[in-house]
């Protein structure tokens, strides 16, 4: 992930780092101060079962959904791209709830690096089976999606893996 310089190297002005486990923290307005101005905001990786935890349903997720109305832009790696969507799976995080700026979706990361697109050893599409209203999906290394609304486009050097239980 992006370190405070390489993202001021990339043009990000006033750039903040906002750091914390605790949830009494996450909700105070001294914390989320910088994100009622921010224009983009960067997730970096971990495990999405922590940005839950100490993120969900705080001060702090409503500001980052003011962000994304405001026109401002949320991006995030690994973890950080994951909890973006609305439900979690994998690891300790099977079936949590995540920040829902992706509506209807479970996203995973490290797709076809860590050979997640093979029936066998996938999660994504036994998720989507079992909850036919998520749209599941799958970003390999070195690939982004843009979402505006209900479209994203691909970018990147690798491939996006769509599980959808309306679709054979």
């Amino acid at each position: 992930s992006p370190t405070i310089e390489a993202l001021r190297q990339r043009g990000a002005k006033n750039v903040k780092v906002l750091h914390t486990r605790r949830r009494a923290v996450a909700n105070t307005d001294e914390f989320v101060a910088p994100l009622k101005e921010a224009k983009g905001v960067w997730m970096a990786g971990g495990r999405q079962s922590r940005l839950a935890k100490a993120y969900l349903h705080t001060l702090t997720h409503r500001e980052l959904f003011g962000v994304l109305e405001r026109g401002g832009v949320i991006a995030g790696t690994s973890a950080g791209a994951s909890i973006q969507g609305s439900y979690l799976y994998g690891g300790q995080s099977a079936g949590e709830v995540g920040f829902g700026f992706v509506r209807d979706a479970a996203i995973g990361q490290h797709f076809v690096r860590r050979r997640r697109h093979l029936p066998e050893t996938s999660g994504l599409p036994k998720v989507v089976a079992r909850n036919p209203g998520l749209l599941g999906i799958g970003i390999d290394e070195e690939t982004f999606i843009i979402v505006r609304g209900d479209v994203f486009t691909v970018g990147g050097y690798g491939k996006v893996a769509i599980a959808d239980a309306t679709r054979p």
